[in-house]
């Protein structure tokens, strides 16, 4: 939980900053964001349930 914490807070000071100097913020638009990072959590995990199952 720590982590994630830590996390939002970075994501935070990151995004303050950017927006301090009128830079643009270094982030995809919301929602194909969000799906990307799904996305490349479920293939990971599709990865090693593909690993386990067959090469185990």
């Amino acid at each position: 939980m720590s982590e994630v914490l830590l996390a939002v807070l970075a994501g935070a000071v990151v995004g303050f900053f950017f927006s301090a100097i009128k830079l643009p913020l270094p982030a995809p638009p919301v929602i194909s964001g969000i799906m990307g990072i799904v996305g490349i959590y479920l293939g990971g995990v599709a990865y090693h349930a593909m690993i386990d199952r067959f090469f185990s």
